[in-house]
């Protein structure tokens, strides 16, 4: 099992801090996490940094620590512009880059992209095989429900061959299925509890074993944690910053999947999760990342690496 570590991506009221950003991913390549990750709110989340510009800045601060997306909602994108924009990210981080995919779902505000919900399962599978055409042949026609491509030529792909490990998001059955179908890995959302993905690991590792599939698929799982001692304070600024990224009230649904307590809470939290054979697990700390960071790496992480 290895260990990742989310980038912040919310920009303060003094604006984005260079310095802050670059020491917080120099020092987590130093404390050995295996992966540094951010995640696309792209509407309604606040100031927030967008997910594969971040990736870029994050791959001229570090050598050696993998970066990785999840997740994004390629239906959201141009799979032109989205394909060319991961083959930079990977061209700049010397091939350390994972991509983490999702259709989205009923209350995307599909409107303000110009975009219906209609058929958005068909686009996002549409999609993701242009990508990974573009990627991999030196010229594509294509004519599909969505996209039409004539004799268009990528430029530019990707550092690993034949492209970055795609991970794939999503809780329903079918989009497990497509993970297994069309993917290098899954990870389960920080939304979902131990219980909820110990459930999708199953069903993912069942299909693993019944379908002709990625070898060395991953399933890895993203969860929210805060190192205090002052339980009640960690639970009230998790609380606001839940809000801030996901909208008001959202504190209120997902507080209770968050791991939130002193080092010895979040061990116990964290090993629940580990016991159940994930690759990764992803510590996504959403308030004083820096002092979080340290803290998981000395007070937790050791002890649950251990076990």
């Amino acid at each position: 099992m290895r260990l990742a570590i989310s980038i912040p991506q919310r920009v303060g009221a003094g604006g984005f801090d260079q310095s802050a950003f670059r020491n917080y991913l120099v020092r987590a390549e130093e404390l050995g996490f295996e992966g540094a990750w951010v995640q696309e709110q792209l509407i309604g989340s606040g100031p927030v940094l967008r997910p594969l510009d971040t990736l870029a800045f994050a791959a001229a601060c570090t050598d050696r620590i993998r970066l990785g997306c999840a997740v994004l909602v390629t239906p959201l994108h141009s799979p032109v512009h989205l394909a060319a924009e991961i083959a930079t990210v990977d061209q700049l981080s010397r091939g350390r880059l994972d991509v983490g995919v999702v259709a989205g779902g009923k209350g995307r505000n599909y409107a303000a992209f110009g975009l219906s919900p209609e058929g958005a399962i068909s686009r996002f599978r549409e999609g993701l095989e242009l990508m990974k055409r573009l990627w991999a042949q030196p010229e594509v026609t294509a004519e599909s429900r969505f996209w039409r491509l004539d004799s268009v030529r990528a430029g530019l792909t990707p550092f690993q061959r034949p492209h970055p490990p795609i991970w794939f998001g999503g809780h329903h059955p079918d989009a497990l299925r497509r993970a297994v179908q069309l993917g290098q890995g899954f990870i389960g959302a920080g939304s979902q509890t131990t219980a909820q993905f110990a459930e999708q690991a199953g069903v993912i590792r069942r299909l693993l074993a019944s379908e002709q599939a990625a070898p060395g698929f991953q399933i890895a799982k993203r969860v929210y944690v805060a190192v205090d001692e002052d339980v009640e304070r960690a639970r009230t600024r998790t609380a606001e910053a839940l809000d801030e990224l996901y909208g008001d009230g959202a504190a209120g649904r997902l507080l209770p999947v968050a791991v939130i307590g002193p080092p010895e809470a979040c061990l116990q939290g964290l090993q629940q999760v580990a016991d159940l054979g994930p690759d990764l697990i992803l510590l996504n700390p959403l308030f004083d990342e820096a002092a979080q960071l340290e803290r998981l790496a000395t007070e937790v992480v050791p002890q649950l690496v251990a076990r």
